[in-house]
């Protein structure tokens, strides 16, 4: 590495712990003031998100339960009802599969699906690709199933309207919500960010980052909910096989970095921050910004490197998370160097990813201090049945937990509030009796003043 790149990359990495620092006391700042004026945050609301932008606190009573039917627990196939009719969307064989746009019913929001073919491939990089790290072999030949991919990353226009309440605050406005929107209303949501989770990059067309995995599972129910049609995250091999369309060098336009000016965004040409969706050339299959702008969730658990295939086809792998650290995310992003936007790199979430996160537990909406992450859905052209759909779903443990949690710090906080309410009142009552005492005591000095002057 350069002097020069060096010396960028610590004045670059001496801007973002100031800025962390500055955000981490705007957050506490946020927090002790909610605090001190004794207002109760809202709860993980399931319809809207609260008013306050401080830290969350749960209404217990919201909880899910054992056996519950809240479609926010139930895979989506299980409840989605008949899709709304969009032109070119639906197919029932390869062949069939077109481009489409699709429309979020109610709002202003569009956005383009594109078809990806099934087929077979090597996912990972071979052993002599340039820069290749550990945990991108041994390749293998993987076979994926075909299934629709966002044209681009998606954007904040896209994500608030679930994120923030946008579309059911709209349309509290303007007219009553049908069967479809009731669904939607009735997946759960993050609570109020602490801070603008832009950190002041642009939001109209950027990419919409800093959301956990879980999040942004969450958001693909409630699309699906809103639309009829079965959104989900990418597998990490459906992510690589699109990526690559047909390529087997480092990069889908080939084996020289230099050429990635012309189709993603990185640290180098960046200007330090994301930008918006699609302003660099497409890979070979119509998709922007596989390489760099925002590094991309999928399903699966990070892991050190493949299991060996023996040489046998691997059809439609996922590695399903058994831990909360760490999964992963593909792409790279504006903020690597360009070894890291390549075809096979992949990243493994970490802790630090919310270390600015004031709330106590942390919460499961964000990772505050992931500014380089992001997702696109993708479609599969074959519906999975329910016992599929759970292993693509957001995990019903974590977010009762999290609940459940939440649920124990707001009723530990009510007891140490009453508890200051009993002392108070203690000593008011104390206080009471001694002025009593005072006074009885005045009273029998005075009575015995009289009777000694009669005398």
């Amino acid at each position: 590495m350069s002097t020069r790149f060096s010396i960028l990359r610590t004045e670059h990495d001496t801007r973002r712990l100031w800025q962390g620092w500055y955000c981490f006391g705007l957050a506490l700042a946020i927090v002790v003031a909610t605090s001190c004026h004794g207002d109760a945050p809202e709860g993980n609301e399931r319809a809207e998100p609260p008013a306050a932008p401080a830290a969350a606190s749960p209404d217990s009573s919201k909880a899910p339960v054992a056996g519950s039917d809240d479609p926010s627990e139930v895979p989506a196939v299980g409840w989605m009802r008949k899709a709304r009719p969009i032109e070119g969307a639906e197919a029932r064989s390869p062949g069939e599969m077109k481009p489409y746009t699709e429309e979020v019913f109610g709002t202003e929001v569009k956005f383009d699906m594109v078809p990806i073919l099934g087929g077979t491939f090597l996912m990972g990089s071979p052993a002599n690709e340039e820069n290749r790290n550990k945990d991108e072999g041994p390749q293998r030949k993987v076979a994926v199933e075909p299934f629709w991919m966002g044209k681009y990353e998606v954007t904040w226009d896209e994500y608030e309207q679930w994120g923030m309440g946008l579309d059911l605050h709209r349309r509290e406005k303007t007219k009553k919500p049908d069967p479809y929107d009731k669904l939607a209303d009735a997946i759960a949501r993050p609570s109020s960010p602490y801070s603008d989770m832009t950190f002041g990059m642009g939001k109209k067309g950027y990419p919409a980052i800093c959301m956990t995995q879980l999040a942004a599972k969450m958001y693909c129910k409630w699309l699906s909910a809103k639309t009829g049609r079965y959104y989900r995250l990418p597998t990490e091999a459906e992510w690589e096989y699109a990526c690559r369309a047909g390529t087997t060098t480092a990069y889908s336009f080939g084996d020289d970095p230099e050429k990635l000016e012309d189709y993603g965004w990185h640290y180098d040409n960046s200007d330090e921050q994301y930008q918006k969706v699609g302003k660099k050339k497409p890979n070979p299959w119509g998709l922007y910004d596989m390489h760099g702008n925002v590094a991309e969730w999928v399903l699966d658990q990070h892991t050190s490197g493949y299991e060996p295939a023996g040489g046998k086809l691997i059809r439609n792998p996922l590695v399903v998370p058994k831990t909360l650290y760490p999964r992963c995310v593909r792409g790279g992003s504006w903020d690597d160097d360009p070894e890291s936007l390549r075809s096979a790199a992949r990243r493994g979430s970490e802790e630090d990813w919310s270390m600015q996160d004031p709330q106590i537990p942390q919460s499961i909406w964000y990772h505050t201090d992931a500014t380089f992450v992001g997702f696109r859905v993708v479609r599969p052209l074959s519906v999975p049945n329910a016992k599929q759909a759970k292993l693509y779903e957001p995990e019903v443990d974590l977010l009762r937990e999290y609940m459940e949690a939440q649920g124990s710090e707001a009723a530990q906080g009510g007891e140490e509030a009453q508890g200051g309410k009993e002392t108070q009142g203690g000593k008011e009552a104390q206080g009471g009796k001694e002025a009593q005492g005072g006074e009885e005591a005045q009273g029998g000095k005075e009575a015995q003043g009289d009777k000694e002057k009669s005398q």
